[in-house]
C-alpha cells in the first residue's frame, strides 16, 4: 500500500508508481477529450503495425528515463483502450519497466478494459503477465444510451466480460458508470446501479458527464438543456449512487469512487495524496523532482518529443512548482478524498495557510459542506462533494494569484 503520510512537497519522495498511456480506440466516444488514436473496429495489437510501433516508443521512453527510487508499487495502463494490446505487447512494456525500475512482487498492476475488445484468452494472458486489477468501462446498462454515447460495446458484452473476469479470478476489478448522459432518466440510472451491484465488482467508479468543448457532445449540446438531464436530476443521481453503493457495502472513499474493504485503487491514491509518479506515452503527465511534465497529445508530436528526450539524456524541460502552486495542487487532489487533507504539510510551505483557508471557505464551513477540525480539512458527503467544483474554484482563485 502507498504510504499517505507525507509532506506537501510530494515530489521530494521517490516515485514508485507509473502510468502508461495506451491511446488506441476503435472509435472515439462522443464525450471523450483524451489524447487517443482511432484505429477502426477490426484492428488490435496483434494486427496493427501502428500499435506495435507505439509499444516500441514506450519501451524507448522507459529505457531513457532514470530510476529515481525503489521498485514500482503500482502500474496503471490507461487510455484509450489498453485491452487492444496483444498479450506479448503488454509483456514487453512490463519487462521494460522491470528492467529499468523494478516492479515489487506485491505491486498493483491495473489495466483499463472496454467490454467487447478482449476475450477470455486475452484476459488470461494479461493476468499471467501480472495484471491483478481491471477497470471495466461499462458506462451504462442500456444499449440505447451506449449507442447515443458512441460506445463500441453493448450490454451483452458487459455480462460476458464480467463472467470472464470471474472465471480468470482477477484479484480486483472495478466497474465504471457515467451519470448525466443525454436521454438518461432516473429509472435508467437506478437500473444501472442495481445491475452494477448485482455483478459484485470490488470497486465502482461513478462519473458525472462533463461537456468538453472540442468533443461531439460539447458541440451538440448546451449545458442544462435537453436531452441532457437537468442539474436537479444529476444531483439526485449522485445521491442515489451514494445511497445505493454505501448500502451495498462500498466505502465512498473518493468523490467518484467506491470500494469494498481492501480494494481502493492504490495507483489513483498516488495522485490524490499528491505523490510523485512516472508518466509514459502520448499525452501522459509525470510528476517527479518537483516538476509536472506533459507529453504531446498526438503520435507524431510524441515521436518527435521522444527523439529530443533521448538525445538530451532524458532531461525534462519543466519549471519547478512554486510553493503556492504546490499548496493548490495538494488541495485540488486531496479534497477529492473523503478523509480530506492533513494541514500540517501545508503549514510547512506557508504558516498562514490555515487562516487563509478558514476565511476563503467560511460560507461552506457555516453550512456544514466543509469541515476543518484539528489538523485536517475535508468535504462532507454528499453535501460538500456536490459543491466541490465551487469550493475548488474559490481555492484556485485564492492560491493561483500567489503562484
Amino acid at each position: 500500500m502507498i504510504d499517505s503520510a507525507m509532506t506537501a512537497d510530494g515530489a521530494a519522495c521517490s516515485p514508485v508508481s507509473a502510468y502508461i498511456h495506451v491511446p488506441f480506440c476503435r472509435r472515439r466516444c462522443f464525450y471523450c477529450d483524451f489524447p487517443i488514436s482511432v484505429i477502426g473496429e477490426r484492428q488490435r495489437g496483434e494486427t496493427s503495425g501502428t500499435i506495435a510501433q507505439y509499444v516500441d516508443w514506450l519501451r524507448q521512453e522507459i529505457a531513457a528515463t532514470p530510476s529515481l527510487g525503489g521498485a514500482l508499487k503500482t502500474v496503471f495502463f490507461g487510455g484509450g483502450t489498453p485491452s487492444l494490446l496483444a498479450v506479448s505487447q503488454l509483456e514487453k512494456i512490463l519487462t521494460a519497466l522491470q528492467q529499468q525500475f523494478g516492479i515489487a512482487s506485491s505491486a498493483e498492476i491495473s489495466m483499463e478494459m472496454d467490454p467487447g475488445t478482449f476475450d477470455l484468452a486475452h484476459l488470461q494472458g494479461y493476468r499471467d503477465c501480472g495484471v491483478n486489477r481491471v477497470s471495466l468501462g461499462v458506462q451504462a446498462f442500456q444499449d440505447r444510451l451506449l449507442e447515443a454515447c458512441g460506445r463500441f460495446h453493448r450490454t451483452a458484452d458487459v455480462y460476458r466480460a464480467a463472467e470472464d473476469l470471474q472465471q480468470v479470478q482477477i484479484s480486483s476489478w472495478s466497474l465504471d458508470l457515467i451519470s448525466g448522459l443525454p436521454y438518461q432518466t432516473m429509472a435508467d440510472w437506478a437500473e444501472s446501479l442495481t445491475a452494477a451491484i448485482a455483478l459484485s465488482p470490488q470497486h465502482v467508479s461513478v462519473y458525472d458527464l462533463t461537456l468538453e468543448p472540442q468533443t461531439p457532445f460539447g458541440k451538440f449540446y448546451a449545458p442544462d438543456s435537453q436531452p441532457l438531464p437537468p442539474e436537479a436530476t444529476t444531483v439526485e443521481m449522485y445521491c442515489l449512487a451514494q445511497q445505493s453503493l454505501t448500502a451495498a457495502g462500498y466505502d465512498h472513499y473518493e468523490i467518484s469512487n467506491y470500494a469494498r474493504p481492501g480494494h481502493q485503487c492504490q495507483h489513483n491514491l498516488t495522485y490524490w495524496h499528491n505523490q510523485p509518479y512516472y508518466g509514459f506515452g502520448m499525452g501522459a503527465t509525470s510528476y517527479t523532482q518537483q516538476q509536472r511534465c506533459s507529453r504531446p497529445r498526438t503520435r507524431a508530436q510524441y515521436a518527435d518529443w521522444l527523439k529530443a528526450y533521448a538525445a538530451s539524456g532524458a532531461a525534462l524541460d519543466c519549471d519547478p512548482t512554486p510553493p503556492a502552486e504546490r499548496i493548490l495542487d495538494w488541495l485540488m487532489v486531496g479534497l477529492r478524498l473523503a478523509k480530506g487533507v492533513p494541514l500540517a504539510p501545508l503549514r510547512q510551505l506557508d504558516e498562514a495557510v490555515v487562516p487563509q483557508l478558514r476565511q476563503c471557505l467560511a460560507s461552506y464551513l457555516d453550512r456544514g459542506q466543509v469541515h476543518l477540525s484539528g489538523d485536517r480539512l475535508w468535504l462532507s458527503d454528499p453535501e460538500g462533494f456536490l459543491v466541490s467544483n465551487a469550493i475548488l474554484a474559490d481555492l484556485f482563485n485564492l492560491f493561483d494569484s500567489e503562484a
